[in-house]
């Protein structure tokens, strides 16, 4: 099953957007589920439901940083600039999709309030509007690693170095 199959899968079972895309993607790399779905958890909804970053937009950013070659004092800084750019190309081409990330555009109501919260809910939005999302979130962010050459793997500890407390 393809990883976008595998979100909407999840999301269609009642876990957030954020917990479906980062799921999918996180097992790419060897993120236990359960990890993977606590880690999402509070990113739906727009963060909390505050309507505010799509929650699927946020789990593939969060996706994103997986795919960092370095965590070491050293080489963070380089490689956290790398994994900003590729997340803007990710909020680029969502964009280009879907004319927006933030949830209250998507949805074209407010779900942070109880009367958006009301007519998302009787307008079936999460079932109609929300699927492609998910999925277009992930896709995108397989498209940006295979444009990198990046292959998403299951990590060990010999990847990366363990941060070293400052002295």
């Amino acid at each position: 099953m393809h990883a976008a199959d595998t979100a909407e899968a999840r999301f269609r079972q009642g876990y957030s957007c954020s917990q479906a895309v980062f799921s999918a993607l996180g097992e790419l790399w060897g993120v236990p589920l359960p990890l993977s779905l606590r880690i999402g958890a509070g990113f739906g909804g727009g963060m909390a439901r505050t309507a505010g970053v799509c929650g699927a937009v946020t789990g593939a950013l969060m996706a994103l940083g997986l795919a960092q070659s370095s965590v070491s004092p050293e080489e963070n800084r380089t490689e956290r600039e790398k994994t900003y750019a590729r997340c803007r190309r990710f909020l680029e081409r969502f964009t280009e999709r879907h004319g927006s990330v933030v949830c209250r555009d998507l949805l074209g109501c407010d779900i942070s309030t109880p009367e958006g919260f009301a007519e998302a809910h009787q307008r079936k939005l999460t079932r109609t509007v929300c699927p492609p999302f998910v999925r277009d979130a992930v896709q995108i962010a397989l498209e940006l690693l295979e444009e990198e050459g990046i292959t998403p793997h299951v990590w060990t500890p010999a990847d990366t170095p363990a941060p070293r407390p400052a002295n």
